[in-house]
């Protein structure tokens, strides 16, 4: 599609669907102009706000438009396969909301279809566009921290499980809890940052422990609380990583815990020339980053002064460039199938109760 210099865009989700609305609108290369989903009262809002001529209630039939060449797919975690596979089908290329899939088999089925369709399949890991992110990767890879042999990521929070009873809740149709929904995003962070080692081993746990007693909903949540709401995955979850490069990473995420942090996520790297961490509170952008190094024999801690990004739209201008002029695509589909292969064998570590070794590594 190089040379071309408009890229007309369809959404399908109405819910989370605004967050890639709003990026679309930073991008001067893209036209959104179709939007599906079932709440058709959202939908129509979200139609009339962002001016789409074309509103759907089934996906399909946005995706029978001819003049749509690539679609937003933000839909619940079970239906990222089956919308996914039915788009590049049809000859559009994708971007889809993480987790890319619930499973590896689903994942690995997208992969190979965007490729023998020679689509593209970008995933939408808005939080590696942050400028704290970027400044610390570029310090990472011009060896500023030296070798990176430590790591921790976390997102934890006090009470934020999104909708007791809804589909986040429900095993089937999410395919876990905070890990598959949180922990995926500073998996990614983590692992961006330290240049995708090779991860070799898992050892984890996963609690629900507030979840079933209907505790730890999300004050923020658009979804209703259901009086008879079941609760089948964890509200929290803990893993330590082993790379083939004999580094390691700890990683913690909890929907729902009794801890001082309310809703706060971020990144440590410990390196033997330096460290540096990343601790967003309420989603903050500045103030976030912090260096650690030495000064002759002086520890010194530094922070830079950071922007405000909006991460869909980085990412969304990212995805655009790989359509429009064949640019590499970044994050890929194939990143989001390795964080769901890493995702899939913590929670497998976590039902055996012992390390598993990584599949595929």
């Amino acid at each position: 599609m190089a040379g071309n210099t408009e890229l007309r865009v369809g959404i399908i989700g109405c819910g989370a669907g605004i967050f890639h609305l709003e990026g679309y609108q930073e991008e001067p290369r893209a036209r959104i102009v179709a939007l599906a989903g079932l709440n058709t009262e959202r939908c129509n809002q979200l139609a009339k706000r962002f001016e789409i001529p074309h509103i759907y209630g089934d996906y399909q039939d946005l995706l029978a438009q001819d003049d749509v060449q690539a679609v937003s797919i933000v839909v619940p975690n079970h239906l990222h396969l089956p919308v996914t596979l039915a788009a590049l089908k049809a000859g559009k290329h994708v971007l889809v909301e993480k987790p890319l899939a619930r499973t590896v088999a689903e994942g690995e089925q997208m992969v190979r279809a965007a490729e023998q369709a020679k689509l593209v399949l970008a995933i939408a890991f808005n939080r590696r566009t942050r400028h704290d992110m970027e400044l610390l990767k570029g310090q990472v890879e011009r060896g500023e921290l030296g070798r990176i042999y430590y790591a921790k990521a976390f997102w934890m929070r006090r009470a934020g499980i999104p909708g007791l009873g809804s589909w986040f809740t429900s095993k089937e149709q999410a395919g876990g809890g905070p890990l598959i929904d949180l922990g995926v995003h500073v998996l990614d962070m983590a692992l961006w940052l330290m240049g995708n080692p090779n991860v070799v081993t898992a050892s984890a746990a996963t609690y629900a422990e507030l979840g079933p007693q209907g505790k730890g909903n999300w004050p923020g949540s658009r979804f209703p609380v259901h009086a008879d709401a079941k609760y089948e995955v964890e509200d929290l979850a803990v893993a330590f990583l082993r790379m083939e490069d004999g580094g390691t990473l700890h990683l913690e995420t909890a929907w729902a815990a009794y801890t001082g942090m309310t809703d706060e996520f971020g990144v440590s790297l410990f390196g033997n020339k330096g460290g540096a961490e990343i601790h967003a509170k309420e989603y903050a952008q500045v103030d976030t980053l912090k260096f650690f190094r030495d000064y002759g024999d002086v520890a010194v801690d530094c922070m830079p002064r950071l922007q405000t990004r909006h991460g869909h739209a980085e990412i969304i201008r990212r995805f655009v460039r790989s359509v429009l002029d064949g640019a590499p695509v970044s994050p890929s589909g194939a990143e989001g199938l390795d964080r769901v292969r890493l995702i899939e064998a913590i929670y497998r570590s976590a039902e055996e109760q012992r390390e598993v070794t990584i599949e595929g590594s």
